[in-house]
């Protein structure tokens, strides 16, 4: 709200353009219709554009669809040059390491560091049900009255069979070797936390989480803490210096050089397609 008030306040002032900088897009992993749900992130797009945003400036956003929500020019930037980097100077024998996607969704994530860092990748499938399950919260229990007039009695709805989860399994060897985990967002590190157990019970020798956004919420830093990952490495897009002092797990790679010259180039009327560069479509 406060960033809203701030771009309708310049716009009522006659800015000649209005530029957001906006690292970690919040509510980015609402932008899907599940069910019928609501897509909250085209309604925060739609606030930002009616409110007078001219340009967007964000990095890795959960799925890139989102930027077609604005009707504004958007600069999705890439954390992936500096998460790498960090690998290839701050991981001992990392040429020893194998990528590991948590789960089959983030495996084009792990497929693109895997091909530039020119190693072996590995996929778990058949993760934990999300606590969020429509068994838990009850969103489709049958109402205490049924009404005769309902449903229409010749009438025979299918029903979709409900997917079964396989037991956890791990496509490919992590046997002795550094596992590296990659994924977008870290806030609720359950999943990465089984990851961890399963990866470790197939031998792996250390375990690294590499994000690009640290949301570190709740009890995380904690778990993290107890847990049998080795480090968490995660860049400044969100403030996390609370969460450092909890778990010493938990690193940092600093961003803020690539935003700056955005907003440089941005201001001179400058190219973006030098911070493109190699980027294909899967990154």
């Amino acid at each position: 709200m406060e960033l809203l008030i701030m771009v309708y306040a310049c716009k009522t002032s006659c800015a000649k353009s209005i530029i957001g900088v906006i690292p970690y897009f919040p509510y980015s992993k609402q932008c899907k219709m599940r069910k019928r749900g609501s897509i909250v992130s085209k309604l925060l797009a739609s606030m930002m554009c009616k409110a007078g945003l001219t340009h967007l400036i964000t990095m890795d956003l959960h799925q890139k669809e989102i930027q077609g929500f604005f009707n504004i020019p958007v600069d999705n930037l890439r954390a992936s040059p500096f998460l790498l980097q960090y690998i290839q100077e701050e991981i001992p024998d990392y040429r020893n390491a194998v990528i590991v996607a948590k789960s089959p969704a983030s495996a084009k994530r792990a497929q693109s560091f895997a091909e530039r860092l020119r190693l072996g990748i590995a996929v778990i499938h058949g993760e934990a049900q999300d606590a969020e399950s429509d068994l838990v919260d009850g969103r489709h229990s049958p109402p205490m009255v049924r009404s005769a007039a309902a449903i229409h009695p010749s009438l025979e709805i299918p029903m979709l069979i409900p997917k079964e989860k396989p037991p956890i399994t791990v496509v490919g060897d992590v046997g002795g070797r550094t596992a590296v985990i990659v994924d977008d967002i870290i806030d609720d590190v359950d999943s990465f936390l089984a990851a961890a157990e399963t990866l470790k019970e197939r031998g792996a020798y250390k375990i690294f989480v590499m994000a690009t956004h640290g949301l570190l919420s709740s009890d995380a830093p904690r778990l993290i803490e107890e847990s049998a990952i080795d480090e968490v490495v995660v860049t400044n897009t969100i403030p996390h210096e609370i969460q450092k002092l909890q778990c010493p797990k938990i690193k940092t790679v600093d961003i803020s050089m690539i935003l700056s010259e955005a907003i440089r180039r941005i201001h001179n009327g400058e190219s973006m397609s030098y911070l493109f560069r190699n980027i294909g479509l899967d990154d």
